[in-house]
């Protein structure tokens, strides 16, 4: 498996935690007090961290800095999108392909030669 390939499954994994980790808590501890939510989400971070780090690390050997930021926005969004809908019940709306399409154009200037 490419580098790329397995920086990106490692980055979508550790972008699964970040998200249930920045704002899960929203959902499934709101009745809670604000530092309980706070170190349940450390938690979850601290899974985050064990997967992103060795991502960076591997993606780092073939990638350059911009190149990896970018990747992880793309990464972000991609997860963040149906976090919203699907498990937060947000409404869907046209803003995220305008927020997707701006994200392809920064792939684009990033990964060109």
């Amino acid at each position: 498996m490419s580098i790329l390939m397995q920086t990106t499954l490692m980055l979508a994994v550790s972008n699964l935690f970040m998200t249930f980790a920045w704002y899960g808590h929203l959902k499934t501890l709101n009745h809670r007090a604000w530092y309980v939510a706070a170190l349940i989400s450390w938690g979850i971070a601290l899974f985050e961290y064990l997967v992103q780090v060795p991502a960076n690390r591997l993606g780092y050997t073939a990638m350059s800095l911009p190149q990896l930021k970018i990747l992880q926005e793309v990464i972000t969004l991609s997860i963040f999108a149906p976090f919203a809908l699907f498990y937060m019940g947000q409404p869907l709306k046209l803003d995220y392909l305008w927020a997707a399409l701006c994200l392809l154009g920064a792939v684009y200037f990033i990964f060109r030669n």
